[in-house]
């Protein structure tokens, strides 16, 4: 909007924009405002119904990662046919091997064959996949590593109908000398429904709190408590005793005994930041991770983020230079020209 001597008017808020309005107009404006809140109604019911489609396919889709886990563990060995993939990749890959083959064949003739070692199913998967995404990685201390080692399955389960929207990631693992538990599970319950004292703000399904497991550790094995030893001074005798306590203990498998809003509500800014974190974790084991799982250990799924990234930057980049430049006129407009 401009005004007649050419200067370009600054945006007002909305309140000052409704208070300049005719009383008729305003009027037929509340009207609009009821039918969006019927519209943003109707959208919370897509989204129930996309979670119900979500249950449906998940149904369809668990076969398949059954047969991934099974591969993962080593439990079947995949047939020649099921393994036949081609890429570029992989050229480039045969090429390098040929170059390599022809350099070392002196050596190779001089050296005695020695058999190749075939290791059980995929060692590792998860936990390389945990190590090369940062949102993991940052989460991951060096003594959560050996537990991972023994990480079979990570598996997301939709409620079922007619129960709280809802999901729950299900890390399932083989018998280990750190705790009893074959399965750790975290359930995030949602909801989909605007807010009726801010009925505009809805954007789709949103998580509201989650819940963790007990996690029934082998004695001395915890590894999300350390001991320290503290030595106290009697203040009367002037004697020195050495206590031994328990602390919090940074590790992945805080995961599972996650920060919980007060029943006021009010939370500290580290807190909040906990939450917001784990519910952006939540989502990403449930969007990515699980149903792209080979994808984020060959590290093809990573490139595809970075460069997502990427652009995303670029085009942030080119509407900082369009402001930059929208200063730059503003600064060289001439109201007497």
């Amino acid at each position: 909007m401009q005004n007649p001597g050419g200067q370009v008017d600054k945006p007002v808020s909305f309140h000052v924009m409704e208070s300049m309005l005719p009383k008729a107009v305003k009027r037929r404006v509340n009207a609009l405002k009821r039918l969006q809140v019927q519209c943003a109604n109707i959208e919370a019911k897509f989204y129930e119904e996309v979670h119900e489609l979500e249950r449906k396919y998940a149904a369809l889709y668990q076969p398949l990662f059954d047969k991934r886990r099974e591969i993962v563990t080593g439990t079947v060995e995949p047939t020649d046919e099921e393994c036949e993939w081609h890429s570029d990749r992989e050229e480039e890959e045969e090429l390098a091997e040929d170059v390599k083959e022809k350099a070392t064949i002196e050596d190779a003739k001089k050296e005695e064959a020695t058999p190749e070692e075939d290791p059980k199913g995929i060692p590792e998967f998860w936990l390389t996949i945990f190590k090369s995404v940062d949102m993991l990685s940052d989460m991951l201390q060096e003594h959560d590593e050996p537990i991972l080692k023994h990480l079979k399955d990570i598996q997301v389960k939709f409620s079922e109908p007619g129960q709280p929207m809802s999901f729950t990631l299900e890390f399932h693992f083989e018998p280990n000398g750190y705790f009893n538990n074959a399965v750790l599970t975290k359930v995030y319950k949602m909801k989909s429904e605007p807010d009726t004292s801010d009925p505009f703000s809805f954007e789709g399904p949103e998580i509201i709190d989650y819940e963790g497991c007990q996690i029934d550790w082998h004695k001395g094995k915890d590894v999300t408590v350390k001991t320290i030893k503290k030595k106290q001074k009697h203040k009367g005798r002037g004697t020195v005793r050495t206590v031994t306590k328990q602390v919090p203990n940074d590790s992945f498998f805080n995961f599972f005994n996650p920060v919980k809003a007060s029943p006021d509500g009010e939370m500290d800014e580290d807190s909040e930041f906990t939450l917001a974190t784990d519910f952006e974790i939540g989502h990403f084991f449930r969007e990515r991770i699980v149903p792209r799982a080979v994808l984020y250990f060959t590290g093809e799924a990573l490139e595809d983020d970075e460069s997502f990234e990427e652009e995303m930057l670029e085009e942030g980049d080119e509407e900082e230079q369009d402001e930059e430049g929208d200063d730059d006129d503003e600064e060289q407009f001439d109201p007497k020209a």
